[in-house]
């Protein structure tokens, strides 16, 4: 049975990064599941709506900075990592992810 209330946000915004040439980009500016929930899919299921969602409206590339704890959940949804790990002040060590779509 589905829970009755919200356990996972993802929010898509247009957003030009440096790091790619591409002129139709969009980020992953916010992603989270409860915890209670996570291990339950919900966190892939946002993430591939959002993608396919991106791909209608001819997204070109989607990018974001992952926490270093989620790396492995965004590689196994096919994101790659750019560059060095850095520090997002107050929130810890992040890594530039991105996919083409």
């Amino acid at each position: 049975m589905l829970p009755k209330k919200i356990v996972g946000v993802c929010s898509f915004l247009l957003d030009q990064s440096p790091s790619f040439k591409e002129s139709k980009q969009y980020r992953l500016r916010a992603m989270a599941v409860l915890e209670e929930y996570q291990g339950f899919h919900f966190g892939k299921q946002l993430l591939t709506h959002g993608v396919h969602f991106l791909k209608e409206k001819e997204i070109e590339r989607l990018w974001f900075n992952a926490r270093v704890i989620a790396l492995n959940f965004y590689k196994n949804n096919g994101f790659e990592t750019i560059g060095n790990v850095f520090d997002v002040p107050t929130v810890g060590d992040h890594y530039l992810m991105h996919k083409k779509l």
